[in-house]
Order: structure tokens, then sequence, then C-alpha cells
């Protein structure tokens, strides 16, 4: 059993001692004041068997940074996993399962459309209708990036126009619980009630409480589930998800880069380029797409015989906005998971080569220049993105002719008015040797000028999972599994080859770009999949203890009824990189302060280390609340006037806290009656 940490005895309320001290001033808001009561005296495993799974379908949306889809399986055949309709649109020479994440509202803030349709339609506007359209593309990456996530954070527009972020995103997810729902009844021989569907959204394993619950109220915004059934809709971490598909994989569906050795970005026998095998595998699955329809194992995949009890692997998730880095061990006979250190990564995705291209741009051209082009011209700006996006994709190492990028009249006319000199000039002027210009009205990037481009970002992916292994709790991996879209880069997995080739098994499973839609469906099937997960923060509250003195600061004594007082300690929940199995549960009980106090309002502290005693120390920060609304207390039989009230104040309210879930979820019972309280957790409204 993993071992909840318990707060140390001396720095917490003896039994029996007056349960009616005020609470610390920083635990109480709204004169809801709170007393810590003991906590239980250890830690509680409530194990769940595993169940029946009570809906009939899971559908799952992978909300990507660059690219979204959707995919669903029906629980009476969980073996085959249907991904959605092949998109209308789409780039040339990319294989269209996922839609671009962009999304379009009407200049009067309807939605529009989405994904390829949001895109053309942009494109296609008159440049100065576009200007009054709100085009959002990548938005994801605000999430990640807003260190203080709210329900009125926003979001600008191509056009510099503001929405907030939620109403946004709930209009993607709306658009996708459309098609879903569409399409899972066309598949459907009965009648489907919304009850019936579990939902699954994927986020990276390095977001935090608060933007995990932005996708959620989201959802409940989309109209996927209702806030009063919150176990209908599951968020899926995304590396967890595509290490439990990974788990399923047969040797034919992967690709090992180990058993490719190379040189210069060819084989030993230099007769092919490094990449040609993925290349194939991607050509024979595009082949047997047409029926969209995966079957899975119904046990482990070949590959995982080959893993021992006790082997562990990491699992890089590259996407478009972040890498996401997960270390599991496998756990035998029963193949369910255990993670061995806390998610690590960060916004090194393939956005980066992205900025960097466009910072070459201002290089060239002037930033001035960009910005002003991209305000008055933001469908034609789109439309070199684009451009460049589909040009990325053919990157690889060794490559021995330049890159070609068509430059929309617009950017060329418009630079001769603002500038009044040619595209031309301003490349020769430049001095910018690797990137030349073309009759044909293209930016010819060079083998050296794409090496730039994607350099920075490559470089901190590789430093990530390096550091990483050279972690205690790492050593010994035996497989790195890459995945997510950025996988299929060959300038990525060059790079990665390179560098961590001796030290194992590279894997990349040969659909990589759709490795996290299918792991989210398995885990909406079972999510008990993932027995053991490491904290990433250490949690806790302010407490009021005992003074003791020489041990606690002066400035922390308060004096209430003649007794000395501590305040500001911190009550551990769990710590940073804790073990805390599934169903493992942390119970604190409070007292309401005074008589008839209808509600409990309980402040959560967060630090990234576990080297705090006060929350008032540095790197503590409040994170969140607890909320517990207390009905009206029972009469107790026989009890009489002034027992009633004594029995009243003595009123216990146990909370319990679940921190091995993709979620920290909090129920609550009022201890008297046995009745439940209603709790809940709030991460976004600091």
């Amino acid at each position: 059993m993993t071992e909840v940490v318990q707060p140390d005895p001396n720095s917490l309320q003896i039994p029996g001692d007056d349960l009616s001290a005020p609470a610390s001033p920083a635990t109480a808001r709204n004169d809801c004041s709170i007393t810590p009561l003991t906590p239980s005296p250890s830690p509680r495993v409530e194990v769940r068997p595993r169940m029946a799974c009570p809906f009939s379908v899971v559908v799952a949306i992978d909300f990507g940074t660059t690219s979204s889809g959707y995919a669903f399986s029906f629980t009476q055949d969980s073996e085959a996993i249907h991904m959605m309709k092949r998109w209308e649109g789409g780039d040339p020479g990319v294989a269209n399962q996922k839609s671009p994440t962009c999304l379009l509202l009407t200049p009067d803030l309807r939605f529009h459309s989405f994904g390829f349709a949001a895109r053309d339609f942009y494109h296609d506007l008159d440049p100065e209708e576009a200007r009054h359209w709100l085009y959002f593309d990548k938005f994801k990456m605000k999430i990640h990036s807003t260190s203080d996530l709210t329900m009125e954070t926003e979001l600008e527009a191509v056009n510099g126009r503001k929405v907030t972020a939620i109403e946004v995103f709930a209009h993607a997810l709306r658009f996708f619980r459309e098609h879903a729902l569409k399409e899972v009844k066309d598949q459907s021989s009965s009648v489907l009630e919304g009850e019936e569907i579990r939902w699954v959204i994927t986020v990276p394993a390095v977001w935090r409480q608060p933007a995990k619950q932005f996708m959620r109220e989201a959802a409940y915004l989309a109209g996927l589930v209702s806030s009063d059934c919150p176990e209908q809709l599951l968020i899926a971490l995304e590396p967890e998800a595509a290490s439990i598909y990974c788990r399923k994989l047969r040797l034919h569906q992967v690709i090992d880069l180990s058993m490719q050795p190379i040189t210069n970005g060819l084989d030993m026998d230099g007769s092919r380029p490094f990449d040609s095998s993925f290349r194939q595998a991607r050509e024979q699955l595009r082949r047997s797409r047409h029926s969209r329809t995966f079957l899975v194992e119904s046990g482990t995949g070949e590959l995982w015989s080959e893993l021992q009890t006790g082997d562990r692997y990491i699992v890089a998730d590259c996407g478009g906005g972040t890498v996401d880095l997960t270390v599991h061990q496998i756990e035998q006979p029963q193949g369910t998971l255990k993670e061995l250190y806390k998610a690590s990564g960060g916004p090194y995705g393939a956005v980066g080569v992205d900025l960097a291209f466009e910072a070459m741009l201002c290089q060239i051209f002037g930033e001035d220049f960009i910005q002003s082009f991209k305000a008055k011209r933001p469908a034609a700006w789109v439309d070199l993105t684009i451009a460049f996006e589909a040009r990325k994709r053919t990157a690889a190492p060794g490559r021995a002719n330049a890159l070609n990028i068509s430059l929309p009249f617009s950017f060329i006319d418009y630079y001769k008015r603002h500038r009044g000199q040619s595209v031309e000039a301003a490349l020769r002027k430049s001095n910018m040797n690797i990137v030349k210009w073309s009759s044909q009205g293209m930016l010819r990037l060079t083998q050296e000028a794409m090496n730039e481009l994607f350099q920075p970002t490559i470089v901190n992916i590789v430093k990530h999972i390096e550091e990483l292994m050279a972690k205690p709790e790492v050593h010994g991996v035996r497989f790195l599994f890459l995945v997510g879209g950025f996988a299929e880069s060959p300038m990525l997995q060059k790079a990665v080859q390179k560098a961590l080739g001796r030290t194992c098994r590279i894997i990349i499973p040969h659909d990589v770009g759709l490795t996290i839609l299918k792991g989210a469906v398995l885990f909406g099937l079972d999510p008990t999949v993932v027995r053991v997960r490491r904290c990433p923060l250490t949690y806790g509250v302010g407490v009021l203890n005992r003074f003791v003195e020489g041990r606690h600061p002066q400035d922390k004594l308060l004096i209430k009824d003649g007794r000395e007082w501590c305040t500001d300690i911190l009550d551990r929940f769990v710590s940073v990189d804790q073990s805390v199995a599934l169903g493992e549960v942390v119970r604190r009980s409070y007292t309401p302060a005074r008589l008839g106090q209808r509600k409990i309002i309980i402040n959560i502290y967060c630090s990234v280390t576990d080297d705090v005693t006060y929350i008032s120390d540095p790197g503590v920060r409040k994170c969140g609340t607890i909320t517990l609304d207390l009905p009206e207390p029972l009469p107790l039989p026989g009890a009489v006037g002034g027992a009633g009230a004594a029995a009243a104040e003595r009123r216990e309210i146990r909370a319990t806290m679940q921190f091995g879930d993709t979620e920290i979820k909090v129920t609550a019972v009022d201890i008297m009656s046995n009745r439940s309280v209603r709790a809940s957790i709030d991460f976004l409204s600091n």
C-alpha cells in the first residue's frame, strides 16, 4: 500500500484539546472560519474493484494545440476504436484524421466554423471584411502559459478583438459534441440517452489543477455533460493515454529507431534516407484507413512480452504546444501502470519552430512590418503560416535541396507599399545568406535555415528527456516511446536517436499522431488502469497549533482565551512527487467556528517543494478553496435545551480528498447525522 504522508503529530491539535480554537486567519474567508480537528490516524485505501462500465459508449476528444479530433468505442465491443470521419479540406501531403485547432466567430461573436472549414472560409474572405471576423488559432497554449487562469481569462483573435477563453473552448467542444453524437448515433443500433455516454478530454500532464478544471467547466458550458454528473466526464493526461495505448502495440505497429543505425541522415549502407521506413509505414496506414476502425489487443501487445515486471519506460509526448514526459512501470500480472516520477516537460512543442520562422521574417523584413501585416492582412498571414506548416513537415536531416515557401501576393504587394522596395531587395539587405529568393515568388530555405528553426525546440526536448533519465527514480529505463504530432518529424527523430539511441530502445507507433486519441478511449473504458500516480505539488491547508516557545517564531503567536497558538502552519495533505494509489484518500475533520454557520471555506495552499513549514513561506501560494455547504443540523433524539446546543457546537464535518486520480476530488460527511455534505473544490477563483 502506498503511504499517504501524515502530518507531524506534534504540529496538530491533540484529540481532546479545545476544539473551538480559532482557525488560522489565512484559512477563513467571508467570516466562515474553521477549526481543524485531528486527521485520520492512518492512511486509508479504498480499493475500487474493476466494475462493469456503466456507460454504453466512450467518446474521447483529443484537444490539441495544432490539431484536434475525436474517437469512440462501444463498451459491448471495446476492442474496436472508431476514428472520426475524414474532414473536408486539408493540406496536400498530410494524412488528415484530425482537424486544425482553429475557430471562426462572426463579427457579432456567434460560432461560424471550426477546423478546415474555419480556416478555408477565413482565407476566402475579402481582406477588409476579414478584419471584422474573429479567427483563433493554436489557442490552447494560452491556458498553459497563463499563471492566473480564471473564468474571465481572455483570448485575442487574429484581428485583436478579445473573447473570454471559456467561450472559445466551449464553442470548440460543442462542435465536437455535435459531430461525435451524430456519428455515434449513425453506428448505434439502439437509441442512446445522454447519460449513457462517457466523455474523455485530453490535457497535457504538466497542466496544473486550474487548467484541468477550466477544461471541465468548458465541457459543462458546451453541454457535453451536466455539472450534476461530474463522473460522466474524465480528464485524461496525454502521455498517460499514449502509455495506455502503447501497452496494446504489436511489433508490426511500431518502428524501432534503435534498429536503424545512421550516419549523416542515411542508413549505414547509405542506401536510403533515415526516415524512409517511417514514410513507408505512414503510406501503408493511409491505404488501410478506409474503415477508420482500429482493433486493439484484448490483453497486452507483443512488445509488452519483452518487458519484465518492474521494467520502466518513458513516454515523450511531443505535441504542437508542449513536450510532456511520463515515466511508467508495468505491474504484472494485472497489466496496470505505476507512475515513477511526477510529470515533467514544458512549452517546447512544434509551435516553437513556427515562432522561430516568424522571428526570422521579423529579422528580414522588420518586426514593425510583420506586426502591421498581421493586423491589416490577417487572412494572408494565416495563409503564410499554412504554407510554412506544410513545408515544415517535409523537413528532414541531410536534405540537399532547399524548401520553397510561397509568399502570398498580398505580402509582396504590402511590403512594396509599406517600405517602397521589393521583398528581394529586403532579403539582399538582410545579409541572411541561408534564405534565398526565387523568381517564382518564393522564399527558399536552405537546410542550414531549417536547422536553425528546428534546433532550439529540439535541443530543449532532448535536454528534458536526458535530465529526466538522469534521475535516480528513472534509472534503468528500457524503452522510450515517442508520440504526438511532432514525433512524426524526421528532424526530431534523428536528434533523439543520436542522443539517446545507445541508452534505450526508441519506439515510435506507426499512427503516432493518433496514439493519444486511441489511448484516451481505452482510459475511458477502464480508468483504473493507471494504479499509482505521483503528486506534482505539495498541497495542504493553514492550521493553528499549540505555540512552542523556541520552535515557533514570535510573529506567529496568537493568544486566544488565555491559550497560545501558532498560526499559519501548513498541514500537508500530500507532498510533491509522493506516490498516491488510486482510491487512496486523505481525511481531515473540521468543526464550524460558530453556531448556525452554513458554510465552511478552507483555503488550499501549494508549493513546488516539500521544504516548507508555514503557508507564508517563500514559494507557498494559495491555489484554491474547498467549500463545504452545511445542512441544518438534525435535532438529537432526547437532547433538550443546552445539551442540543453543546452538541451542535461540537459538530464534526469530515472531508475526504483523493489525490490519486487525474483531478483532485473532495467529498464530505456530517459525522453526527451521517448525512453527505455538499463539497466542492475550486482552483479557478483566486
